[in-house]
């Protein structure tokens, strides 16, 4: 299982202390599949979490939706974005009988499929819900070769009335990567704790180049998005277009 709900209730905040700034990335996400496809109006944002990029996509693009498989990330996403679609599915197998003019799928979350054969799947169903010249964004996890066996960090994040902290630990299994983090939640009614894991596997860049050919995609690759301090959350972006 990936992202429970007690993840889901604290993923932003996490992630906000850590330096990550969802509204610039949606504002470059914008920009990119702007550039491609000037008169771009709708989007589809695919493993799309909290909805915390769609709900600032939402402000650029006149129709937007979101796919999401872990339903606590998903009942989130849906109070965030009231009449919104957020639709409930794999994205190795999800199909929606609709085309936009731009698909995303950032946070690394194809990182956490099996296999270069489900990466192609993945991608694959991405491209199909894309009209003639459309855009879809791929956001990367490290490439296989470069992760840290046994990478360790850790954050604190405080607002009014709760304070979250959160330790993880990366390690190498096999072909992929077992990630283990720990969180303590502190607020009103006391303290919380609870412990989630998370497999990924680090695809090589060209697996991902492969992936948007197979797809009948144009594939470019581009900076990624940085943390506050300046620090790359992944390689860099991946963008297809689709031909």
């Amino acid at each position: 299982m990936q992202y429970g709900q007690a993840h889901a209730e604290v993923y932003d905040l996490v992630f906000t202390a850590r330096g990550k700034d969802f509204r610039a990335e949606s504002e470059r996400l914008a920009q990119l599949i702007r550039a491609r496809m000037p008169g771009a109006s709708s989007l589809l944002d695919v493993a799309c979490g909290t909805g915390a990029h769609l709900e600032v996509l939402a402000e650029h693009f006149e129709h937007v939706e979101g796919v999401e498989l872990a339903p606590g990330m998903r009942e989130v996403a849906c109070r965030r974005l009231p009449g919104r679609t957020i639709h409930g599915a794999d994205m190795r197998t999800f199909d929606l009988r609709l085309a936009f003019d731009a698909v995303i799928c950032v946070g690394n979350s194809v990182a956490c499929l099996d296999s270069a054969e489900e990466l192609n799947r993945a991608v694959e169903r991405m491209a199909a819900h894309l009209v003639r010249g459309g855009v879809l964004v791929v956001e990367p996890w490290f490439f296989s070769g470069d992760f840290l066996d046994g990478w360790v960090d850790g954050s604190v994040h405080k607002e009014d009335g709760r304070v979250v902290t959160q330790l993880t630990r990366a390690a190498k299994d096999g072909d992929k990567v077992r990630m283990q983090a720990r969180f303590v939640v502190a607020d009103r009614d006391g303290f919380h704790e609870f412990d989630e894991t998370l497999t990924a596997r680090p695809f090589a860049r060209d697996e991902y180049t492969a992936a948007l050919e197979n797809a009948g995609l144009k594939p470019e690759f581009v900076r990624g998005f940085t943390l506050a301090d300046g620090r790359p959350l992944a390689p860099g972006l991946f963008i297809g277009t689709r031909r």
